[in-house]
């Protein structure tokens, strides 16, 4: 059985490796895959009264077809600060204002365009689990100090060691599959 001293150190190590995952997620939602998603707008901030505001705190964003975006401003003064924000953010999309409502086709990806993106989802994955295994090295480190310092049994160390290796096994496993979904996602014509 582990003790708690160690168990909180194992818990944290959980949270810290699900945080590693959920912003690798995030991080996924921001690469467009052909489809017209409105949650790849989500990372954009627009030049608002002097303050950078997310886009979806200042527009409607939807999908009314697969390759097309619309962007509906609360406040139309905001219509150019958005579109301009939109073609500076380095998705390569070129919007369309008309005065009303603002349009973003989504282009057709290229063969070459594709395996860009997938290089690119395959670096993310990679950054993903080198967070996870950081985490698992400083969990090991803190403890071997915690065994250490208060005399815990020393088997409690390889207790604590193993689980910590399931749970680096689970969230690197996690990533993969993440990995594995976009990069078909991707791929797919």
């Amino acid at each position: 059985m582990i003790p708690p001293e160690l168990q909180s150190t194992i818990d944290s190590t959980d949270k810290k490796m699900k945080e590693a995952v959920t912003y690798y997620k995030y991080q996924l939602s921001n690469i467009r895959a052909g489809k017209a998603k409105p949650s790849l707008l989500d990372g954009i901030k627009v030049d608002y009264y002097g303050s950078q505001t997310p886009l979806n705190q200042l527009a409607n964003v939807s999908a009314p077809e697969s390759r097309l975006l619309t962007v509906q401003p609360f406040d139309k003064s905001a219509m150019e600060d958005i579109e301009k924000a939109i073609m500076s953010a380095g998705l390569g999309l070129n919007p369309n204002n008309d005065g009303n409502i603002i349009r973003v086709p989504l282009p057709i990806l290229s063969e070459e365009r594709r395996k860009e993106l997938v290089k690119r989802v395959k670096e993310l994955a990679e950054d993903a689990r080198i967070s996870i295994r950081n985490t698992r090295r400083d969990a090991n480190e803190e403890i071997e100090k915690k065994v250490e310092s208060e005399s815990l049994p020393e088997d409690s160390l390889y207790e604590a060691e193993e689980e910590i290796q399931q749970l680096t096994d689970s969230h690197t496993e996690t990533v993969g599959t993440l990995l594995d979904k976009k990069e078909e996602e991707i791929m797919t014509v």
